[in-house]
């Protein structure tokens, strides 16, 4: 799952609750809203009430909540103009199937219906969050009424598919909270890929010495996957090729899971051609052993210790780079010293024309890293900081580059 990662200071979001026991999941995502900087204006339905209390919403929002068209409160007693003139976005989570007809026909018999259709379209977009049976969810009149929200310019979140509250399971569950957060901040990230293609090596590979023994290295994958969510938040169709981490899947992004380095390389080389970025992020295994025994290795009574012949590894990222139609090649270099001397000896060795390098003890496994980004002008770097927000950056410099490539 997603954590909160800050990327919401600043703004400003009406949470908007219609009636169905996924509200007690907008308790949390009211939280997590709030934890990733924005502030948060709750306003619920008179059947949302049914199911969690204004008071609760209270609490965790430090704001009244707002549950009437007739509210007193508003000086000018038009809550439903006021609550949107200053709002980055409305978010309805849950939306239920009503709501969603209430709004893809322009109905506005309560206070929610009401200040999205009042809200000024150009500068606060509308996010929902489907939640219900999944017949429901199924039936041709919500399936009308999501593709006429959808033409109307609003963002539907999910639905998820699993167990329901009725005992049924299929679609129509809500996202969970975190990732509702994760869609919420990928939407307000700048697209700058958006209509690209991005393929992502992440991780180590595992080269086998027998059935239950092998080479691998301290790499967990996370920069990778940073990388791969970042640029899915810019718009690109993602494709990650995975060695073997313990990680979830960035939402939107698809995954290939491999476990050595020809597996890694047979699943790279036919898919380089057809995308427009290649981001070889994963550290992968220079050499293997050439013939991996068929049974676990036992200990002899002599105590003679085991050798291996090794062979070396297909080098991925120079086989991308010399293919005719290759993409645009990221490579990664991550090393223990020297680093500035290793990328700029990796960069015009692999023929690439950005190398990001990084002291590779000092980052494996950890949520943050420092980057130094490499090519044939100089070298550039990013100071310490989480990975996410260095992927963030870093997706930006290669969006750059390309732009300035077909300028």
């Amino acid at each position: 799952m997603y954590t909160s990662d800050g990327g919401l200071a600043g703004l400003h979001i009406v949470l908007g609750l219609s009636g169905g026991v996924a509200c007690f999941k907008s308790a949390e995502l009211l939280r997590v809203l709030t934890k990733a900087g924005a502030t948060v204006q709750v306003v619920m339905t008179a059947a949302a009430e049914q199911f969690i209390t204004a008071v609760t919403m209270q609490a965790l929002s430090g704001r009244p909540v707002y549950t009437s068209q007739w509210d007193a409160r508003e000086p000018n007693n038009m809550a439903h103009i006021n609550l949107t003139r200053e709002a980055d976005a409305v978010l309805i989570a849950p939306a239920s199937a009503d709501l969603m007809a209430k709004l893809a026909h322009g109905q506005a018999d309560d206070l929610l219906s009401l200040l999205c259709l009042a809200r000024p379209v150009h500068t606060c977009p509308l996010l929902i969050a489907p939640a219900m049976n999944r017949e429901m969810w199924a039936h041709p009149a919500t399936q009308r009424n999501a593709a006429q929200l959808r033409a109307d310019g609003t963002v539907i979140l999910g639905p998820d598919n699993g167990d329901q509250a009725c005992g049924e399971t299929g679609d129509g569950r809500m996202l969970e909270a975190l990732d509702l957060l994760a869609e919420v901040v990928s939407f307000f990230q700048p697209k700058s890929l958006l209509g690209k293609t991005v393929l992502i090596t992440a991780g180590p590979t595992y080269e086998a010495i027998d059935p239950v023994r092998g080479i691998t290295n301290l790499s967990s994958g996370k920069m990778g996957f940073a990388i791969a969510r970042a640029a899915a938040e810019a718009g690109a169709q993602v494709t990650l090729v995975a060695g073997p981490v313990a990680l979830d899947t960035p939402r939107g992004v698809r995954r290939i899971d491999v476990r050595s380095a020809q597996q890694m390389f047979d699943a790279v080389l036919p898919a380089a051609p057809r995308h427009d970025v290649f981001i070889a992020t994963a550290a992968v295994a220079d050499w293997r052993p050439a013939a991996p025994a068929t049974h676990k290795i036992k200990k002899n009574a002599d105590k003679s210790v085991p050798s291996f012949q090794m062979t070396e590894n297909p080098d991925i990222l120079a086989s991308v780079a010399a293919l005719p139609d290759r993409p645009y090649c990221v490579g990664f270099a991550a090393e223990s010293q020297d680093l500035l001397k290793h990328a700029r000896e990796k960069l015009q060795r692999k023929n690439v024309p950005l190398v990001v390098g990084n002291i590779g003890p000092a980052t494996f496994g950890a949520d943050d890293n420092a980057l130094t980004l490499v090519d044939a002008q100089g070298h550039t770097e990013l100071p310490r900081a989480d990975k996410l927000s260095l992927a963030r950056h870093l997706v930006a410099e290669i969006a750059r580059r390309l732009a300035a490539n077909t300028a």
